[in-house]
C-alpha cells in the first residue's frame, strides 16, 4: 500500500493536493503526517523524504517527493487520474503546471490557513494580476468543458491541483466571477475536503512563521481552530 508523508492539514497546500486526489478516487493510501516544527523540519523529514519536504509518496522502496510527480506516478497506474479525452487532458496538464509552478503572489500574500478569517488589505497589482489569471483560467476549463469539474464531468487531478484555492478563497474573501466562486463551493463540499477541513480545525500545532505572515496582509476575523498547544 501507498504511503503518503504530509505536513499540518491546517497549513500544507502541497500536501493536500495527493492526499485529495487518493480519497477522491478511492485508491487505498496510508496517511502519515508529520507537523512543522521551526527547529528541525529537515532532520526530520529527511527521514522519509529525499528532499526533506512535503508531499512525500513512497511506494515499496519507490520516494516520490514533489506533488506534480506524484500525480504522475499515480497517472501510470490508475485510471482516472487524468481526463480521459485528450484535448481536456493537455488542458488539465497545463492548467495544473502553471498553478505547480506560477500564482506567486497569490501564494505568498494569501497562503493556506484554513481555520482563519482575514480581511485582506488593498490588493497589489501583482495580487491583482494573479486573481484575473486564476478566474480566467477556471472559468476557460468550466466553459470549455462543461463543469461540474474542470475539465468535464469527473473530479481529476487538475480539481486537487487548484483545492488549496479553494481553501484560500474560504479564509480571505477575495472576489471571483459567480462561475468560479460556485465552482470553490462544490470543491469545498467533496466530502474528502470537508475530512480535510475538519482535522485542520482539530489540529492544536501552531506554526509561528505562518501565523506571523497574517498580521502583514490583513486583519484576522476569526479563529476557528482548537486551542493551541501550551509552550513546554
Amino acid at each position: 500500500m501507498y504511503v503518503l508523508h504530509i505536513g499540518n492539514k491546517n497549513y500544507s497546500s502541497w500536501s493536500l493536493r495527493p492526499w485529495l486526489l487518493l480519497k477522491a478516487l478511492d485508491i487505498p493510501f496510508e496517511e502519515q503526517l508529520t507537523p512543522f516544527l521551526e527547529a528541525d523540519n529537515w532532520a526530520r523529514f529527511r527521514s522519509f523524504s529525499p528532499n526533506g519536504k512535503v508531499p512525500c509518496l513512497v511506494d515499496g522502496d519507490a520516494a516520490i517527493w514533489d506533488s506534480l510527480a506524484i500525480i504522475e506516478y499515480l497517472a501510470e497506474r490508475h485510471a482516472g487520474i487524468w481526463p480521459a479525452e485528450g484535448s481536456a487532458r493537455a488542458w488539465a496538464r497545463c492548467a495544473s503546471a502553471e498553478m505547480h509552478a506560477g500564482f506567486q503572489a497569490l501564494r505568498q500574500v494569501c497562503t493556506m490557513n484554513c481555520g482563519i478569517r482575514v480581511k485582506l488589505k488593498p490588493a497589489s497589482a501583482a495580487l491583482d494580476r494573479d486573481l484575473q489569471r486564476l478566474d480566467e483560467l477556471l472559468a476557460e476549463g468550466l466553459n470549455r468543458y462543461g463543469g461540474p469539474w474542470l475539465a468535464g464531468h469527473a473530479f481529476s487531478a487538475v480539481d486537487a491541483f487548484y483545492a488549496p484555492v479553494a481553501f484560500r478563497w474560504q479564509t480571505y474573501a477575495f472576489d471571483l466571477s459567480a462561475p468560479v466562486a460556485d465552482y470553490f463551493q462544490r470543491l469545498l463540499a467533496v466530502p474528502a475536503m470537508v475530512d480535510w477541513y475538519d482535522a485542520a480545525l482539530k489540529e492544536t500545532w501552531r506554526d509561528d512563521a505562518h501565523e506571523a505572515e497574517v498580521p502583514g496582509v490583513g486583519a484576522l476575523l476569526e479563529d476557528l481552530r482548537e486551542a493551541p498547544d501550551e509552550p513546554a
